[in-house]
């Protein structure tokens, strides 16, 4: 079975996952022939945050993180390239919810939210740079519902165990009983047999 995250992905996640890792090469090749082409260091990280969507656990995460550090080594050197702004601000809205914590997600958010602001100070008709100002005013409300059902989950799961573990002790308690009732049985037929006397 494949270990690279692909188990499991329908044929047109397939598809974008074969799609975005060469994206990710591509871009990768062309920032190494220039480290200072900022194109190229904006599709190396929307390409990567675009994977991080199509992995799972632990691989999804790096995939933000480095979508990140390239994207902030775009803005290093065009810090008003607007393409970019957005791209960190998707980056860092996922990065939010990611966490459980409410304070370090809202970190997240705020920042995300002065990327898409700064965004659209650079390219103030761009309805795609809007409505991501406007969504990430969403984000902690979503994010508190995200939680709340997670650990409603995890109740419901700890739940689950408790009532298991109650009939594992059932079912023990009444093997019990029928061990020492069949115990008390032949006890008493054994000193039944013990008291009839000898002939």
């Amino acid at each position: 079975m494949a270990s690279d995250g692909t188990q499991g992905l329908a044929a047109e996640e397939l598809e974008r996952l074969i799609f975005f890792e060469a994206a990710k090469e591509q871009a990768k090749l062309e920032v190494k022939k220039n480290p200072k082409d900022v194109q190229a260091l904006v599709r190396w990280g929307g390409a990567l945050l675009e994977l991080a969507h199509l992995k799972q656990g632990h691989e999804s995460i790096v995939c933000i993180e480095e979508a990140v550090e390239k994207i902030e080594q775009a803005l290093k050197i065009d810090p008003r390239k607007h393409e970019a702004l957005w791209c960190l601000g998707n980056a860092y809205t996922s990065q939010g919810f990611l966490h459980a914590s409410v304070e370090k997600a809202q970190d997240y958010f705020d920042r995300a939210c002065e990327c898409f602001r700064k965004a659209c100070k650079e390219d103030p008709s761009n309805e795609v740079y809007k409505k991501a100002l406007e969504m990430n005013s969403k984000a902690p409300q979503l994010h508190a519902q995200i939680q709340k059902q997670l650990q409603q989950q995890q109740e419901a799961a700890v739940q689950e165990q408790a009532k298991i573990q109650s009939a594992n002790t059932d079912y023990l308690y009444d093997i019990a009983g029928w061990v020492i009732l069949v115990g008390l049985g032949v006890g008493l037929v054994v000193m039944s047999n013990l008291q009839k006397p000898s002939n």
